[in-house]
Formats: C-alpha cells, structure tokens, sequence
C-alpha cells in the first residue's frame, strides 16, 4: 500500500496502471467505514500478491485529486487499467464483494505466472537456448490454456524446431479461432504451406518445377503461389514474400486475396517480439519487417 500525494500521483497510479491494475481507495482519518474497508484492501493487496496495487489518497489532504474523481462520498474506490479508470464502488463493501469486484479485472494468478514463462522463454531465445525456450512455453501454456500469446510463441518456435507434429496436437485446441485470431490463421498457413511440401518428395525439385513453369509464364500465379509456399515450409521468408510481391504486382486480388493474405502471415510470423525500452519510448520496429510492409503498401496502393 502506498499513500498517494498530488506530487507522486503521475507515477504511483497513472504511470504504474499502464503495468499494474491500480485499486486507488479515497479515504479520510474521521471516517468509520474506512478504518474497516483499508486493513481489508491491505490484506486482499497481499493475497493477490501482485495481481494489483492498491494506493491510498486522504481525500481531505488531497481535495484536488478527491474533486477530479468526483468524489462525493468516502471510503470510494476508483480502479485504474491503462491510465484510465474503469470501474469503481463506494462504501464499506464485504471482502466476498470485493473479490467479486477485482476479480472482473485483474489478471488471475494463471495468467501473470504464463506472462513470467513467457518472459523467460523469451530470454532463453536471446541466449540461443531454444530447448529451453521451448520447455518454458510449453509450462505458460498448461498453465494458462487461454493465453493466446503463450500458444501462438509456442506452436511457432515447435514447428521452427521442425517438431510438426507436436506443433499441430499443440495447436489442435485452438484451431476453431483461425477465422478470428489473425495470428492463429498465420500459424495455419504456414503448417498448410509444410503439409503442401511434404506431398512432394524432393522440395528442391518441386521448387525447380515451378520455377520452370514460371520461366514458360510469368503469370503462372499457382507455380509462384507453390514456390512461396515451397519456401515458406523452408522458413525462406524474404523469399516467399518477394514471390507473392510478384502475383500482387500483376493481380492484387488473385485468388480470393490469396497471395496478400499469406503474405501478411509471413508478416505475423517472422515479427520478433518488441524490445523493452525506457518508460515513453517506443520500440523500434524489426528493420525487416518493415521494409517488407512498406513494400507490400506500395504494391497494393498503386
């Protein structure tokens, strides 16, 4: 619990709500009620063990703060996601109620114990330990099934590793959201684009077989579509997308938006997580990645 002046409000609440869900509780030293909801929000602070940080503003001390609130009546309790209050309630609620309320918004137990795996799976990758990396994805996503991010870090670095197989029981459960989560249908295209190689026996030669075709026509758009798949399952990037650069620039809508679709998924797949940065900066973008956005802007704009 922190005791929150006009002096350090940008900092303990706004600042650290754009991390933290922050429980801000208006309170006053005569106040009854509120000598019996504070001891509570401390006990619940620590039994939530990071899941949100409670503050306190003396509303008497601080009638700037209490009247940019709309305080009227004390104890009230504002909650703050992302610089911006959310939600609130006033009085001396029971503790059962008060679960109730902050279980609406912070992040369970599960979910910030993912996060961390997720963090250190991160690390790991950045050490050139990928199996390590792999061993703590696979820990955040049992932990919390419902992490779309966990799954996504996790079925990619499986099927970068050429563990096919495993990636598909692993992305099996989420398979239903491939018309609704981007990513996912990313994901998919990719393992559609490996199950399309390995019907070939040789991909060097099925490559060498559509570039062939492509020699004969250069507005043979399945060969080069086979190709940018072919290298896709090779995690050539660059090169599958310069080959679907090639459809868009003869026919942006070739295939029900085939070629820009999968193209965006390469985009999706080979995006390297932000780097951490200072408070108000932000992350430069992968060099990659952006030049490959602005080349596939130019091509459909024009």
């Amino acid at each position: 619990m922190i005791d929150v002046t006009l002096e350090n409000f940008e900092s303990e609440v706004i600042a650290a709500s754009m991390q933290t869900p922050v429980l801000v509780d208006f309170w006053a030293p005569w106040c009854g009620p509120c000598k019996v909801i504070g001891p509570l929000l401390e006990k619940l602070e620590t039994e939530y063990a990071g899941r949100f940080k409670l503050v306190k503003i003396d509303s008497d001390q601080e009638q700037q703060l209490a009247g940019a609130f709309g305080i009227r009546s004390i104890p009230t309790c504002i909650l703050l996601k992302g610089g911006q209050p959310v939600d609130g309630f006033m009085g001396a609620l029971p503790e059962g109620k008060i679960k109730e309320f902050l279980d609406k918004h912070v992040p369970a137990a599960e979910e910030l114990e993912a996060e961390a795996a997720e963090e250190e799976a991160l690390d790991a990758l950045a050490d050139g330990d990928p199996e390590a990396a792999l061993e703590k994805l696979q820990y955040a996503v049992a932990t919390d099934p419902a992490s779309d991010d966990a799954r996504f870090d996790y079925v990619k670095l499986l099927l970068q590793l050429g563990r096919v197989d495993d990636a598909k029981v692993a992305f099996a459960p989420v398979i239903a959201k491939t018309g609704t989560v981007r990513r996912f249908d990313s994901l998919q295209r990719w393992q559609d684009a490996i199950d399309f190689v390995a019907t070939h026996a040789d991909g060097e030669r099925a490559a060498a077989g559509f570039d062939a075709k492509i020699s004969a026509n250069k507005r043979d758009f399945e060969a080069r579509f086979g190709k940018a798949r072919v290298l896709m399952a090779q995690q050539q990037w660059t090169a599958a997308m310069d080959e679907l650069l090639e459809i868009l620039m003869r026919d942006k809508a070739w295939s029900d938006d085939l070629a820009r679709k999968t193209y965006i998924a390469i985009l999706d797949i080979i995006e390297p997580p932000k780097p951490k940065v200072a408070e108000g900066q932000i992350p430069p973008d992968d060099p990659v990645v952006a030049s490959y956005r602005r080349r596939l802007s130019s091509v459909v704009l024009s």
